[in-house]
C-alpha cells in the first residue's frame, strides 16, 4: 500500500475509534462528526489509490460514486454526510435525538470503511 493511502487509510480507523469514544461519553454530535470523517478518509484513501488523488469535497455520495461504492453503502453515506454540517454549525437545525442518529452512523461507518478496507 502507497505510503500515502496507508495515512489517509490509518486516519480513517483513527477517527472511528474517535467517534466511539465519543459515543461512549455522551458526546453524540462529536461522534457523529467523527463517524463522518472516518468514511470521507476512508474513500480518500480509496481514491488516492485508484486516481493519484481526490477531490475537494466533503460530500460522501460524490467521493463514494466516483470510487464505486455499492449503492447500498451510497445509501448510507447519504445518512452519514450531513452530520458534516449539522454537528459544526450553530444555524444549522440540531438533529433531534441525536444519540439514536449516532449510534446508527457508528453502524453505518463501519461498514463502509469494512468495505474499503477489502477494496484497497
Amino acid at each position: 500500500m502507497r505510503e500515502e493511502v496507508k495515512n489517509w487509510w490509518e486516519k480513517a480507523k483513527a477517527d472511528l475509534k474517535t467517534a466511539k469514544k465519543n459515543f461512549e461519553v455522551e458526546e453524540y454530535e462529536a461522534s457523529a462528526l467523527f463517524c463522518q470523517q472516518s468514511v470521507e478518509k476512508g474513500l480518500k484513501a480509496l481514491s488516492i489509490k485508484r486516481f493519484k488523488g481526490f477531490k475537494k469535497v466533503h460530500d460522501l455520495v460524490v467521493l463514494g460514486r466516483e470510487v464505486e461504492l455499492p449503492d447500498e453503502f451510497i445509501n448510507m453515506c447519504k445518512e452519514l454526510s450531513p452530520a458534516y454540517t449539522y454537528t459544526r454549525y450553530p444555524d444549522v437545525s440540531r438533529i433531534k435525538n441525536i444519540r439514536k442518529v449516532s449510534e446508527e452512523l457508528i453502524n453505518y461507518a463501519e461498514k463502509v470503511l469494512e468495505w474499503i478496507e477489502k477494496t484497497l
